[in-house]
């Protein structure tokens, strides 16, 4: 994806839900509605596919990764970030 795709959705206090689902393929990041859906390679161990949808969500967004905040879902499918 590349970044700043969905720069117009930085906007700052915005929430982003997101389905994850961890191992697959390829890196990908969709809409589906009001939700997101973000696939990674990375395995669901130690929060390292939690890591990666951070890095591919603030690419997506075009902002620091460290503006993102995970509200909720750290070990979960279904995760909730704010953009500080």
């Amino acid at each position: 994806m590349p970044k700043g795709r969905w720069s117009d959705r930085a906007i700052p206090g915005a929430t982003f839900a997101l389905r994850v689902t961890p191992g697959a393929r390829r890196d990908s990041l969709t809409e589906d509605g009001e939700t997101y859906r973000c696939s990674t390679t990375a395995p669901p161990e130690d929060g390292r596919a939690t890591a990666d949808v951070t890095e591919q969500l603030a690419r997506a967004l075009g902002v620091a990764k460290s503006r993102l905040t995970l509200m909720r879902g750290a070990a979960s499918r279904d995760k909730l970030f704010r953009l500080d």
